[in-house]
């Protein structure tokens, strides 16, 4: 089908479509016209796209997103509804077509799972200590989002701010109702930060510590909300790393890590993607000492080699520098003459995978380390909903504790609720999605699920080393210790696509290496495996990779 530029809605293209061919579809019956598309056409494109999605479903083990779902009848009638649940989830708020009653079973869940004070509570007077309890909401993005929400409030909290209610607006807007002008007469808030502390010019200036293998949207969060991790305050200020290579860092760690001024860009890992531990305790030593409040990511479950940092071990080692540095507990004056008593560190944990299923790992009597609110040192959680468990679209789960929580910057009328939330209008069906994986499958279900995982996986790996003798090739094959994934090294384009393996650049023993892995979903079966080692056990599987060859500029590394 032609099209000579009548048809489109607006100006017609200046250039000639030049996408990238994807196998299976036509380009031209997507195009979308001013006067709509013939009923055929609709049909064709719609079995393309159909075809093209169950094709690729069939091989799909590069990422962490299960893909084993068939929601029932009963399920499927929502889509003719629009569920919203914009606000917080525990005020109904005055857009009723929502599911906040559903949202509120699920998160009592995963409080309980996570060993939060439930169920939640604000201004209780059934006890005493009711800012201990668990708040959270249903993320309409994945763990992005969660991690986004968790460092801003990590940095506010941090930055002594607070948000108070602007006494004055009212009058404002009295006196401009009388000169005509008609305005919202909601309360607004104003943030006051903290001035310079007196004694210290660091007070309320966080820097955060993440590892070599977090996942990249920490990075992108950090540049939103312009905190400094420990590399750029010490690059800005020409401080002089305590670290000293090789002694501080895990062995067979690359310099390639480490920046020209002698810092590592990032808290070094280990080969299997945990956080090191020593190299951390003197990092977060050497800013604790200039009065820097100290922001903490880790990770339970890393994007591309499923590894768990150890939560309650770093805590345990960080707490006796924070305390003799006076920033375990603080006093914060917010406001003249206005004073509370926070922490001077934050610790976020990023289990966007691992969050879902450790809980019954550690039921199967798996030794895994603890990452909850068992510790009570841990400040907010982060789960996504569509990798280990399952749904048609990126959903997940923030928690952190009431007594963290900072006011909304607004509570608005025309929602009926206050805007705690990041995103808004949220995805009510995402809550329902939840809740019915929940009641569908036991606890005992549930760890019987994960365990077939993790044998899957290990055995997967002993597939991969008789593969390698037979080929003859070392192909790297990695596995972290009880995670879901294996690594090995990257196939040809083909194989790549045919399976949708994502793929990872990194630096071993000063070599560049090119990784693919896969991640043994609930999805993944048994064929499914068998056919990606037959397709890896073809001749051209694995290109030979240039391993001189700089990861950032893919220029040479001047190796002879």
């Amino acid at each position: 089908m032609g099209y000579d530029g009548k048809n489109y809605p607006g100006t017609k293209p200046s250039t000639p479509f030049h996408y990238s061919n994807v196998e299976g579809i036509n380009a031209e019956d997507l195009i979308l016209t001013s006067e709509g598309l013939p009923e055929k056409q609709i049909e064709r494109a719609l079995q393309q796209i159909l075809a093209y999605e169950s094709r690729q479903k069939t091989n799909f083990l590069g990422y962490q997103a299960n893909q084993q779902f068939d929601f029932k009848p009963d399920l499927s009638e929502y889509l003719k509804y629009h569920v919203n649940n914009i606000g917080d989830p525990f005020q109904s708020g005055n857009f009723t077509v929502n599911s906040k009653f559903v949202e509120r079973a699920v998160l009592d869940y995963f409080a309980s799972l996570w060993h939060a004070r439930w169920p939640y509570e604000k201004d209780s007077t059934f006890s005493a200590d009711w800012r201990e309890s668990y708040w959270g909401y249903v993320l309409s993005m994945g763990s992005s989002e969660g991690n986004l929400y968790g460092l801003w409030n990590a940095r506010d909290y941090l930055q002594g701010k607070t948000l108070v209610v602007d006494e004055a607006v009212k009058e404002r807007k009295i006196k401009a109702s009388e000169d005509g002008m008609k305005l919202s007469a909601t309360p607004r808030y104003k943030i006051l930060k903290p001035k310079v502390h007196k004694n210290n010019e660091n007070a309320y200036t966080p820097i955060c510590f993440y590892s070599l293998d977090t996942h990249y949207s920490i990075i992108k969060n950090m540049r939103i909300l312009e905190i400094a991790t420990f590399f750029e305050e010490a690059s800005n200020k020409e401080y002089k790393c305590p670290l000293n290579y090789p002694d501080d860092y895990p062995s067979n760690y690359s310099q390639q890590y480490i920046a020209d001024n002698k810092w590592p860009t990032e808290v070094p890992s280990d080969d299997n993607g945990i956080l090191f531990i020593p190299a951390l305790i003197k990092l977060v030593k050497f800013f604790a000492e200039k009065g820097y409040p100290i922001l903490l990511n880790l990770n339970f479950g890393t994007t591309f080699k499923g590894a768990y940092d150890d939560v309650e071990k770093i805590i345990s080692a960080i707490i006796p520098i924070l305390k003799k540095n006076e920033l375990y507990e603080r006093k914060v004056e917010y406001a003249p003459g206005k004073f509370d008593t926070r922490n001077g560190f934050w610790i976020h944990v990023d289990g966007a995978l691992g969050a879902a299923y450790a809980p019954f790992l550690k039921k199967r009597g798996i030794n895994i380390p603890n990452f909850d609110f068992s510790l009570p040192d841990v400040h907010s959680l982060t789960m996504s909903g569509h990798k280990w468990i399952g749904a048609p679209w990126p959903c997940g789960i923030f928690m952190s504790k009431v007594k963290y929580q900072l006011l909304p910057v607004d509570n608005p009328a025309y929602i009926g609720a206050s805007d705690t939330t990041f995103s808004g209008s949220r995805n009510g069906l995402s809550a329902l999605i939840l809740w019915d994986f929940i009641a569908r499958n036991s606890v005992e279900k549930l760890v019987s699920r994960i365990s077939t995982d993790l044998k899957k996986a290990k055995k997967f790996v002993n597939d991969l080393e008789r593969l390698k003798a037979q080929i003859g090739i070392d192909i790297w094959i990695e596995h972290s210790a009880n995670s879901l994934t294996v690594r090995f090294k990257q196939a040809n384009p083909d194989i790549v696509f045919k399976y949708s393996l994502s793929g990872e650049d990194l630096y071993v023993n000063g070599q560049s290496r090119n990784y693919s892995h896969i991640y043994i979903m609930p999805s993944v079966t048994d064929k499914m495996l068998k056919r990606l080692l037959d397709d890896l056990s073809k001749p051209g599987a694995f290109p030979e990779q240039d391993v001189t060859r700089d990861i950032v500029t893919g220029h040479g590394l001047g190796f002879k």
